[in-house]
């Protein structure tokens, strides 16, 4: 049988795929040539973990350095002990590369990055697995789309088109002429989606985002910060009231 003459796309130009070995290489590399470029290096954790948010942290410091995870390749970089170290104590900021955490290399003084994290905490919709911080509850009556979280005269009736969604996430609502009423049992004052302390699950995740309660905040900690110039490495501590310590 003939070969076909058809037309055949042919590819002038190959893409290689980056190896984990390459990709490794290069995040030390990259570490070791920020230890000698910045003056100050952050250990830092995330709280809440959101692409968007972390992107946002990445706009605000377009004049620094940020690494993310692989923790194990970061801690090499820099050194486990005064004899593998890269640069004078950083071998002491290996204990706090565990977790979810980050490198931030920066010429900004500590000051301003300190500052800009304690009032960088976006508020977002919770998601399923998270432990709610407070108790939220959908009064008795008629249903406003905010369920109580502002002031009714500011707040209007949720439409009557979510009523059947509601009911199949378990609120016992109805409609009556046309508007979406809860009546509970007497002594209830009205449908508890979760409380404080407790594990969210995704039918309670869904209804709180319904209801515009936003409950999960990002946050970025920092746990300890080296400075190229004097070889220190600062230790922070937080606070029971959220405040930070340094040692």
């Amino acid at each position: 049988m003939p070969v076909s003459k058809r037309a055949r796309i042919v590819h002038e130009s190959k893409t290689t795929k980056k190896s984990h070995k390459e990709q490794t290489r290069r995040l030390f590399a990259n570490i070791r040539e920020c230890v000698e470029k910045y003056d100050h290096l952050f250990v830092f954790s995330v709280d809440n973990m959101r692409n968007t948010y972390l992107k946002d942290v990445r706009t605000e410091f377009s004049d620094s350095r940020l690494f993310f995870g692989k923790t194990k390749v970061m801690a090499v970089a820099l050194g486990h002990t005064p004899e593998t170290e890269f640069a004078q104590n950083l071998h002491k900021l290996s204990p706090f590369l565990t977790g979810a955490v980050g490198l931030l290399f920066t010429s900004r003084t500590p000051e301003s990055v300190l500052s800009f994290f304690e009032s960088f905490r976006p508020l977002d919709f919770a998601r399923a697995g998270t432990v709610s911080p407070r108790t939220f509850i959908i009064p008795n009556g008629l249903v406003y789309s905010r369920a109580g979280e502002i002031p009714p005269e500011e707040d209007e009736p949720i439409s009557h088109t979510v009523e059947p969604t509601l009911r199949r996430l378990g609120v016992p609502t109805r409609l009556v002429k046309g508007k979406v009423m809860l009546e509970m049992a007497d002594g209830e004052e009205g449908y508890r989606v979760c409380r404080e302390g407790e594990v969210l699950d995704s039918r309670q995740t869904t209804l709180l985002k319904m209801f515009g309660v936003a409950t999960a905040e990002f946050r970025v900690a920092i746990k300890a910060y080296w400075s190229r110039k004097t070889g220190e490495v600062t230790v922070l501590e937080k606070k029971e009231d959220g405040a930070m310590e340094v040692e």
